[in-house]
């Protein structure tokens, strides 16, 4: 059984306390009518709850195209011969869990350039985004989530580090999949959260930062993998 969804699940769980802290306002707000965050105008909240649904399948759809456009990027590190396949997996897996700890206990700014890869392109895809808007039906609330699926986030930035690394399009599309449904169910209950969880942000950014450090600090065999495959010695 493929443990990498499971575990890009769990890191999209933890990932989430994040989301609902930082920006849960912007789901909160859908049911406001708030013309700078995705607004959907109240016609019961039923449809309302179906188009909030719609917008993060659209949002979970870009993740995992992301994904497999990412893996394209880890055939090419693995057809060099740089790191076994299985070992730059794992160290992919260590770095993202170090980023999202570091991100989680606030330590946003050092993560900044990482973000700033995909500012460009957010910058040209607002006009687009806003025409959605308000989002009065399930297609155009899902053409949102698509759109605002490329929000530079250094957590999905991360996450496609770790996808890059799986081996096949796939493979890397559920991981990225994976990953944005765990972060799914806080983000639909961001209403009632969005303030609740702040205290939670720490506990989880340790938990986080300690397993990255942890498996870094045993990947014993990364020395001799670049001294044998990059240095030749």
């Amino acid at each position: 059984m493929d443990a990498l969804p499971a575990a890009m699940f769990a890191a999209g769980l933890a990932s989430s306390i994040h989301c609902v802290g930082m920006c849960g306002g912007i789901v909160a707000a859908f049911d406001a009518g708030d013309r700078r965050v995705i607004p959907i105008r109240p016609a019961g909240a039923v449809d309302a709850h179906t188009r909030r649904i719609a917008f993060n399948a659209g949002r979970i759809t870009t993740y995992a195209m992301a994904g497999a456009v990412a893996s394209a990027l880890g055939a090419a590190v693995f057809a060099a011969g740089f790191l076994p396949a299985q070992q730059a997996a794992g160290i992919a897996t260590s770095v993202m869990l170090t980023l999202m700890g570091l991100y989680l206990l606030g330590f946003g700014r050092l993560l900044a350039p990482l973000e700033a890869i995909g500012a460009p392109l957010w910058r040209r895809l607002m006009p687009l985004a806003a025409r959605l808007l308000p989002a009065r039906t399930r297609g155009q609330a899902y053409a949102a989530g698509l759109l605002w699926g490329l929000l530079p986030c250094a957590m999905v930035y991360a996450a496609l580090g770790v996808a890059a690394f799986a081996g096949s399009a796939a493979r890397a599309a559920l991981a990225m999949a994976a990953f944005g449904l765990g972060t799914l169910p806080l983000l639909l209950l961001a209403g009632g959260l969005a303030f609740r969880l702040r205290a939670w942000r720490s506990a989880a950014g340790a938990l986080l930062l300690g397993f990255g450090v942890f498996s870094l600090a045993h990947a014993g065999a990364l020395g001799d993998a670049i001294r044998h495959s990059i240095l030749c010695l």
